[in-house]
């Protein structure tokens, strides 16, 4: 690959803090209040209206939300698809409210990350063969990062298929590709790595190999659980396709947190995905 796109992404991550990474004896209580003092938690970014507005687009089968997921309507209302969101966040959703903060509570957050890390674990200790990919290459940088390094030291084979894999779309003055930075699948834009829904890079890395394990959002999560391969994914409150997914029974973990704040912050996701007993 081009080396000045991973120069490019590197450029716009702050300075990795090792120490936060490092994992150690912690408390759920420790890993609860750094969630919400880094903003993983708490009142979300995106607002009551963003998130209706997003439900209800795909609802009317907006490709751009749908993230590559057929048959995500399946008769389903909008007050169908906030309940989801309500029970992942652990916060009530005012159903008349039309504006307003929404929040995320972060014991749902820890508790889904402990039952995902029994799944890693097994799969590392499986050499299970798994990819990782994000559509959030800024914001979501070093918690895969941190993930690919864990899930290799415990055995895992981090795959990296059609890395390089280039296409065009109409219209478009420039190509897409696939681009790996430490092992994490990210979509570029042959300058620079940029946040996506498009499901498109997934579907070319499944097209090169297809994996025991997905690590992934936004499209390229969805293009996996589309493919029906096993996927782990992570959805912000405002991008409801992969809830969806789950409720239909088409993959059995989604951490619903902020999925853009300061790379930093998601120390605590990660901490409380490779601990195994919480003090």
């Amino acid at each position: 690959m081009p080396p000045d796109v991973i120069e490019a992404h590197v450029r716009r991550l702050p300075p990795f803090v090792p120490e936060l990474w490092t994992p150690r004896p912690i408390t759920r209580a420790e890993l609860e209040r750094a969630l919400v003092t880094g903003l993983v938690a708490g009142w979300a970014t995106h607002p009551l209206d963003n998130v209706r507005g997003n439900a209800q687009m795909l609802l009317d089968h907006d490709r751009d939300k749908e993230f590559g997921l057929t048959g995500l309507q399946d008769g389903r209302s909008l007050d169908a698809i906030l309940d989801l969101v309500e029970h992942a966040t652990g916060a009530p959703i005012e159903r008349e409210a039309r504006s307003g903060p929404v929040e995320i509570r972060p014991e749902p957050i820890v508790d889904a990350c402990l039952r995902v890390g029994e799944r890693l674990r097994s799969a590392a200790a499986a050499h299970a063969r798994v990819v990782l990919a994000t559509g959030h290459p800024v914001g979501l940088a070093y918690l895969y990062h941190e993930l690919v390094a864990w899930l290799a030291t415990n055995g895992a084979d981090v795959r990296t298929p059609a890395g390089a894999a280039r296409w065009r779309e109409p219209g478009l003055d420039h190509d897409w590709e696939v681009t790996y930075w430490d092992r994490v699948a990210m979509l570029s834009d042959t300058r620079e790595p940029r946040h996506t829904h498009s499901p498109d890079g997934m579907r070319r890395i499944l097209d090169a190999e297809r994996p025991d394990l997905v690590f992934a959002d936004h499209g390229f999560a969805g293009a996996a659980v589309d493919a029906g391969v096993e996927t782990i994914a992570i959805a912000d409150v405002n991008d409801p396709a992969l809830l969806v997914a789950q409720a239909q029974g088409r993959l059995e973990h989604v951490l619903v947190f902020d999925d853009h704040v300061d790379p930093n912050d998601y120390w605590p996701v990660f901490l409380a995905l490779v601990t195994s007993d919480l003090g």
